[in-house]
């Protein structure tokens, strides 16, 4: 790697604070506010909308969509196209 053209690399607390969960990893991205981690260090914390504790996918609470029913509904509302 070249030295000097790349971000700092270094330990974050990702915190999704819908879910009440957070993560701490390596990142290159920063912040201003800092939260103390439970090995009694500081470290910059970033919030995040969605995680995997509250992903639908991950949590188990996706909804299949049923795409062949929503086209024979559609059909049935609307007809098909005349002369297709």
């Amino acid at each position: 790697m070249k030295t000097g053209i790349h971000p700092p690399y270094s330990p974050v607390v990702f915190r999704d604070r819908a879910a009440g969960f957070a993560f701490l990893t390596r990142s290159t991205m920063t912040s201003e506010r800092t939260v103390e981690w439970e090995d009694g260090r500081t470290y910059p914390v970033v919030d995040v909308e969605i995680s995997s504790a509250s992903h639908p996918f991950y949590t188990g609470t996706a909804r299949v969509v049923d795409a062949a029913g929503r086209v024979e509904r559609f059909e049935r509302r609307y007809g098909r196209g005349a002369g297709r």
